[in-house]
């Protein structure tokens, strides 16, 4: 499964470090959307980088967005995460509405990186740019 994120946000690069220390088994790969594969894999979603307002999630032929995309990350890592799964009883409008609020304000709540952070060697091989 490949996580599609934005590389200068420094939420998602948390996202990113949280899903690396918590995924034992290497499920995960990881492509910003400002490198090719990243790029690539949001067209291929129909999605445009400018704008941007979600995550992406890409295993082969399927993509998930918004809060779908964090439940079935969580999901994969096993327990105690995939309790999170709970939030499926919460109509998907309205927890898509709140993802929506906190991914239009990442920049000013969390900040941002004026370039990709880099991956640590140990991990580099799991990043797809």
């Amino acid at each position: 499964m490949i996580v599609v994120f934005d590389g200068q946000c420094l939420l998602c690069n948390g996202w990113v470090q949280f899903l690396l220390k918590h995924d034992k088994q290497g499920i995960f790969r990881f492509a910003a959307i400002q490198g090719e594969v990243g790029g690539k894999l949001l067209a291929d979603a129909g999605l445009r980088i400018e704008d941007l307002q979600t995550m992406l999630l890409v295993d082969g032929q399927q993509s998930w967005q918004h809060t779908d995309a964090i439940l079935r990350v969580l999901h994969a890592l096993g327990w105690p995460w995939r309790l999170a799964g709970v939030a499926r009883l919460i109509p998907a409008p309205l927890r898509d509405a709140l993802y929506r609020v906190i991914a239009c304000n990442r920049y000013q709540w969390f900040g941002k990186s004026e370039q990709c952070l880099m991956p640590d060697p140990a991990v580099a091989a799991r990043f797809l740019d």
